[in-house]
């Protein structure tokens, strides 16, 4: 009897690990052909290119609201099936293909999947400067930004808000879908510039400075705000979700920190973004913080 049970085990293992090895490289394959397509786009690509191509898995699905979902900790990214070849929910379309908002949503989502990145190599001192870097300032401002927010209880009134005290998953999600919201924005704002003008902004000037004249205005709206669930079950009967009032949106700090390491736009645009917006009004210029060492 064992060995049968030893038998059928093996037997198993020998189905179950080609299909697994499909699996991964499939997903590796679809990685490299989203880098491929957002370098033919002139999208930023550093960040992803510095994940392995078998970090993120893919599922596709029949998703009813967004074109893209990221489920951190899994390490696993659903796509909408509209977003694969064919509708077919095999293989992801070609970016050349996508919509500049399928590209913001998507790009949201590939954020998410860059700090779970970080977040799952954070402790193991693996991590390159840039990388290590990027990860402790966002845990710096975890703490110094996100753990006490204005939020907007009635989404529709946005001057109506109230003061809220988050927990430290609260408030890491808080970041990052404030993050993520402003890397989309930058997503889709950069290619409807790029597809007006034909050609890149980076290398241009007059374009350049309506992406930073775009921003100017999204930061006076108090546009880089994002949300959190609420983890009192209370609350959660209320709510599944709570934005942020525009008084606690990304600070001037962080934008230009994912402005360099995310979207990999050039100094000079940087420079010129940060001078733009000065100390307007809805603009935050962050605080002095003491993190103390966990």
């Amino acid at each position: 009897m064992v060995l049968v049970g030893l038998s059928l085990l093996c037997a198993a293992a020998a189905i179950s690990s080609p299909a697994a090895g499909q699996s991964a490289s499939g997903s590796a394959r679809m990685w490299e052909q989203l880098i491929s397509g957002a370098a033919t786009l002139r999208l930023p690509t550093g960040f992803l290119k510095a994940m392995p191509p078998d970090f993120v898995q893919f599922e596709f699905d029949d998703l009813r609201t967004y074109a893209a979902e990221y489920h951190p900790g899994e390490h696993r990214m659903v796509l909408n099936r509209t977003l694969s070849f064919h509708a077919a929910g095999r293989d992801v379309r070609p970016l050349t293909t996508m919509t500049s908002k399928e590209l913001e949503v998507l790009y949201h989502e590939l954020f998410h999947a860059y700090i779970d990145y970080l977040e799952s190599k954070e402790s193991g001192g693996v991590l390159p400067g840039p990388e290590q870097g990027l990860i402790a300032f966002a845990r710096e401002m975890q703490v110094c930004r996100y753990r006490e927010v204005l939020i907007t209880p009635v989404i529709q009134r946005s001057h109506e808000t109230e003061v809220r005290y988050l927990s430290d998953p609260e408030a890491w999600e808080a970041l990052n879908e404030t993050w993520a919201v402003f890397v989309g924005w930058a997503i889709w704002n950069q290619l409807e510039i790029e597809k007006k003008g034909r050609r890149s902004m980076n290398d241009t000037a007059q374009l350049s400075g309506e992406w930073v004249s775009r921003f100017r205005r999204a930061i006076e709206a108090g546009e880089f705000r994002g949300y959190y669930a609420p983890q009192d079950p209370d609350e959660r009967r209320v709510t599944q979700k709570r934005f942020l009032a525009p008084g606690s949106q990304l600070s001037l700090e962080e934008s230009q920190r994912l402005m360099k390491q995310v979207l990999g736009l050039p100094e000079k645009i940087i420079e010129a973004a940060a001078k733009a917006v000065g100390q307007g009004k809805n603009i935050s210029v962050g605080r002095p913080c003491q993190v103390e060492p966990s």
